[in-house]
């Protein structure tokens, strides 16, 4: 019944607040499935400056063949079954010296606004 009272809610006073790009620290790492083929994708649970509850960043800004690319930390595997080399996942790994997935915990990184106003990881 709740979503039914959710029917009567107006539109308030208060414009959203975005974050400002800065050093966080990543608090935890998850992965989570992602749409109707259920793609894997992590999720890092980050701590920012300027906000008290964690904020969650899967994505990342890195330079690919001389150019600036925002992209998912999608999980691709190779034919052994590990993270593919060159992805934007390995090379954000790589940039924190994270052998896991789970190596990235208490790991400090800078972030930066994405194209939709969001915030990335800055391995740049």
């Amino acid at each position: 019944m709740e979503s039914q009272n959710e029917l009567e809610i107006g539109i308030g006073t208060k414009e959203a607040t975005t974050l400002k790009p800065a050093q966080v620290k990543i608090i935890d790492v998850r992965i989570v499935e992602v749409g109707e083929k259920r793609n894997k994708k992590v999720v890092c649970d980050v701590k920012h400056p300027d906000k008290e509850e964690t904020i969650k960043i899967s994505a990342v800004k890195y330079e690919k063949n001389k150019q600036l690319e925002e992209v998912g930390l999608w999980i691709n595997k190779d034919e052994d079954s590990l993270i593919t080399k060159g992805s934007a996942l390995a090379v954000f790994m790589n940039f924190l010296k994270a052998e896991t997935l789970k190596d990235l915990r208490d790991k400090e990184i800078l972030t930066t606004e994405g194209e939709r106003g969001f915030l990335c990881f800055k391995i740049y």
